[in-house]
């Protein structure tokens, strides 16, 4: 199974962060080796397995509170 290599522009958009910082949220989860990503030469590429991880791995999900039965006494 091939897995295509994202720039990090293309990461930024995939993640939904290219209006508000641009390149820099990905060249940061980089830096920080919070994702995986593949260097070939000077350039670095992402695998797009890997911004689906990060975003899976980072998703909280809802909290369902059970409602009372019967209201609280004053």
């Amino acid at each position: 199974m091939a897995d295509g290599m994202l720039t990090v522009a293309e990461a930024a958009v995939r993640l939904g962060t290219w209006k508000t910082s641009g390149e820099r949220f990905p060249r940061r989860l980089v830096a920080e080796r919070r994702i995986r990503f593949v260097k070939v030469g000077t350039h670095v590429r992402i695998p797009e397995s890997a911004v689906e991880e990060f975003i899976a791995s980072n998703t909280v999900e809802p909290v369902r509170r059970r409602r009372a039965r019967y209201g609280r006494a004053a």
